[in-house]
């Protein structure tokens, strides 16, 4: 007797799964990107951590700040002392609560002392955030600059070759708001004043390590209370809360369902165009008939070949029609009236024979390194000056604009 296969419940991932993933009317079911083996890339050996933000990281910015920005000290018998700051874990929060003052394990009131604890966290729907937990599709791309792939040298510069480049994909974070309770402890008011005014000028700033991470902490009220316990020491005690707008980038499992980690570019390489010589060269030595490869009027001087026409044809450019060619000045405005613009002494060249007539697009004019449209300036010769008169150009001009006008023109 054949044994039969019990069947195999779904997860509920794969379930949610199927709903979303698109099927062929007929066929197998396409594979999505993030399934494709070419896409699937391997972090063995890579010095690139997983990039990931989490709660210790938070705490942390708290700590920093205060030992390292804010650096609350007192003076205590004519001796400065710094501050020191504690997590307020349950049982220390728990003992501090009982007794309204933090005791060290001999039973001695400890101040000046500032302790830390986290209340709540409370998601922040405000900012973008991923639609999907099990499946985020939103992510940054980061490129690694240089790698075994990515070798900087320059060979690849020589063989116009472009290097393999190595991304790394970080999917978007959970935006959350924190709320921290803090505790001062010192003995005098005075102390007390001297740490609250450093704390509230550091409030609505960035807390954290420049090198890691930072993130905008804001305080908006101070409790301060005054002790006197029978017998004892006076203690002075200020309590205030952070609100901490922070991101989370989670390390967990689930985050790489979707989110391509690691990825490499395309490599390329690009070919350019040599050219020995243009086509009336090679059709001129290759003996063709002048019928199949019309020559201009001033294509001998440029192959040494004759083109087979007569009289100026046939002779190449002349010299004044090379100078025309090769020729292309530029002049600043001497003056400006209203939409009219003056070159003093400069006169538009005449085209030689066989060249068209000079129009306006034969001409550039700048104002203030904007060029103005042809269709927007009228460019002839006055007397002895160029003038440009300009129409429709949204602004006025002023005598102190710079005007220059690029062309054939002497």
């Amino acid at each position: 007797m054949a044994l039969t296969r019990k069947p195999v419940p779904k997860s509920q991932v794969e379930l949610s799964q199927e709903t979303i993933t698109p099927y062929l009317s007929q066929g197998k079911a396409p594979v999505p990107a993030n399934k494709k083996r070419e896409n699937q890339r391997t972090v063995k050996n890579d010095e690139v951590k997983q990039f990931s933000v989490g709660l210790k990281d938070v705490d942390e910015s708290i700590f920093y700040y205060f030992n390292n920005i804010i650096r609350p000290s007192v003076i205590q018998n004519s001796i400065k002392v710094n501050v020191p700051v504690i997590y307020g874990s349950p049982e220390r929060w728990a003992a501090m609560q009982k007794d309204g003052f933090y005791r060290d394990k001999n039973g001695k009131i400890q101040t000046p002392l500032i302790m830390v604890k986290r209340d709540s966290i409370e998601k922040n729907r405000s900012l973008g955030n991923k639609m999907d937990a099990n499946n985020p599709v939103h992510f940054g791309v980061f490129q690694k600059k240089y790698s075994q792939k990515n070798i900087y040298d320059r060979f690849s510069t020589l063989n116009n070759r472009e290097p393999v480049k190595e991304y790394y994909g970080v999917i978007m974070p959970d935006y959350v708001n924190l709320v921290y309770s803090c505790v001062i402890f010192t003995e005098y008011v005075e102390q007390m004043n001297k740490i609250v005014e450093s704390v509230n000028f550091a409030s609505d700033s960035y807390w954290g390590d420049p090198e890691r991470f930072k993130f905008r902490a804001s305080i908006d009220n101070y409790t301060t209370s005054t002790e006197l316990i029978d017998g004892g020491d006076r203690t002075v005690k200020t309590t205030f809360q952070i609100k901490m707008a922070g991101y989370i980038v989670s390390d967990a499992i689930n985050t790489n369902v979707g989110n391509p980690n690691k990825f490499f570019s395309k490599a390329a390489v690009k070919f350019g165009l040599e050219t020995a010589g243009s086509t009336e060269i090679l059709n001129a030595r290759a003996s063709t008939p002048t019928k199949a490869a019309p020559t201009r009027f001033f294509d001998t001087a440029l192959t040494g070949v004759s083109s087979g026409g007569t009289g100026a044809a046939g002779e190449g450019m002349t010299a004044a029609q090379i100078t025309y060619v090769g020729m292309s000045n530029t002049a600043l405005a001497d003056s400006i009236v209203g939409v009219v613009a003056t070159f003093n002494t400069h006169i538009i060249a005449s085209p030689p024979i066989g060249f068209p007539p000079l129009d306006e697009g034969d001409f550039q004019v700048y104002i203030n390194g904007i060029m103005v449209p042809t269709q927007n300036r009228t460019t002839i010769q006055s007397g002895a000056n160029i003038t440009t008169t300009f129409t429709d150009l949204g602004f006025t001009l002023d005598s102190t604009d710079q005007i220059i006008i690029v062309g054939k023109f002497s």
